[in-house]
């Protein structure tokens, strides 16, 4: 229940530790790159005029080199080849979907909002949804974005659109545009363990341009008060029954575990086929690393857990993150071996940092008990909008989703 989980939040988040001291300086320094974008919003220079239309194939390159400029992460033709062309979810749609909008000039594409094709379930119910993917405008274009969000929200024969992990202002423009936030109050905390203290300190250091002093300061927390306080962080159970597989032997087993996971209580789930995870986490041109996990009791799959290894661009921190969980019957036992595995993974593969953004309530609760480091995503990560007048009810109870990082865009981009 919520009402237990607020106490071990409060208590985690209310003490000073060194790590929460570097955490602040991320928030408290302005990037000179931001500044230099800003500055270029509020310049007086004519803008070239720009009209919207659909995105096409024959787009990849612009958009490729707009996405670069919009410091996103790289992208291929293979893959966007593998979101429309190989999308499992296309031979659900009733017209063809829109790839995205851009916006372009006379001197090429300064704005794209890409849009995914996905498939939900609730209950015996199949839901065709979109997931917004990419949203990337050049600072002296993004007056225009509302009318991305618009098209996104206006698509025909769509029954949920999503879009996670994006910023304050196109969370607001989305709201204006009525959507909403997951009925979770939880959702927007993120929870975080620091594997590499020495790492990770010298990554925030060299982040925030900081001096020599501050990176002597930096070094003595690294080695003394964070490396303390880290050790008492994380699971401190054995593993037992936890085998790793390769993304493309996802078989039978768990398409049998999905038919049975389709007919415990009803929640809104997106599409974990074994198909739909093959396709989901295959990334081509990705520098990303993906571990399945899997745990077996009574010679049947009764779980998996998903951790997705990658490397920040600007810090070079690395990241291991856990990109999907699915347990039959929730079963707590199931699920604590199968996080202690992921966690387990993420120290293995050498990363620096292991993160949960936006887990379900039953989850979240079993890693508060590992004393993690808590912090607060600064807007909604997950919002929504439901063209279906039933379904928009039954989404308004907190205890209809099963809401995690398989939701949107944030495991399906490279």
């Amino acid at each position: 229940m919520a009402g237990t989980r607020v106490p071990a939040q409060i208590q985690t988040r209310s003490r000073y530790h060194a790590a929460d001291i570097l955490l602040r300086l991320l928030k408290s320094r302005r990037r000179p790159a931001s500044a230099r974008a800003e500055a270029a919003m509020l310049s007086g220079s004519a803008l070239a005029p720009a009209k919207q239309r659909e995105v096409r194939f024959a787009d990849f390159e612009s958009v490729a080199r707009l996405k670069e400029r919009g410091g996103l992460a790289k992208d291929s033709p293979e893959n966007w080849d593998r979101l429309w062309r190989q999308n499992p979810a296309m031979a659900a749609a009733k017209s063809q979907p829109s790839m995205g909008w851009v916006l372009e000039t006379e001197q090429g594409i300064v704005g794209y909002q890409g849009n995914i094709p996905v498939l939900y379930r609730l209950e015996s119910r199949t839901i065709f949804a979109a997931t917004a993917a990419g949203l990337v405008i050049d600072p002296a274009y993004r007056t225009r974005c509302i009318g991305l969000l618009a098209s996104f929200f206006r698509q025909r024969d769509v029954e949920l659109l999503v879009i996670t992990n994006s910023t304050a202002s196109v969370v607001n423009q989305s709201k204006a545009l009525h959507a909403r936030s997951l009925p979770d109050p939880d959702y927007d905390k993120i929870l975080f363990w620091i594997l590499d203290v020495h790492q990770f300190a010298r990554v925030l250091a060299t982040k925030f341009d900081v001096g020599s002093g501050m990176e002597s300061v930096g070094a003595f927390l690294a080695s003394s008060a964070m490396r303390l306080d880290s050790l008492r962080r994380g699971p401190r159970g054995c593993l037992t029954g936890i085998t790793e597989i390769d993304v493309k032997d996802i078989g039978d087993e768990f398409e049998a575990l999905w038919r049975r996971k389709l007919g415990e209580a009803p929640r809104l789930l997106a599409d974990r086929s074994a198909a739909s995870l093959r396709w989901h986490f295959t990334l081509p041109g990705s520098s990303s690393t993906v571990a399945v996990l899997c745990c077996h009791r009574f010679q049947r799959l009764a779980g998996y857990a998903v951790v997705l290894h990658a490397v920040d661009r600007e810090t070079g921190l690395r990241r291991s993150m856990l990109a999907d969980i699915l347990v039959e019957q929730d079963d707590a036992d199931v699920t604590e071996a199968l996080l202690e595995a992921a966690y387990a993974n993420a120290v293995a593969s050498g990363g620096h940092l292991f993160e949960l953004v936006g887990v379900p309530g039953h989850i979240r609760q079993i890693l508060m008990r590992w004393n993690p480091y808590v912090r607060t995503y600064p807007t909604d990560p997950l919002i929504y909008k439901a063209t279906d007048e039933g379904l928009a009810r039954a989404l308004e109870d907190e205890s209809a989703w099963y809401a995690g990082p398989f939701d949107g865009d944030a495991t399906l981009l490279p």
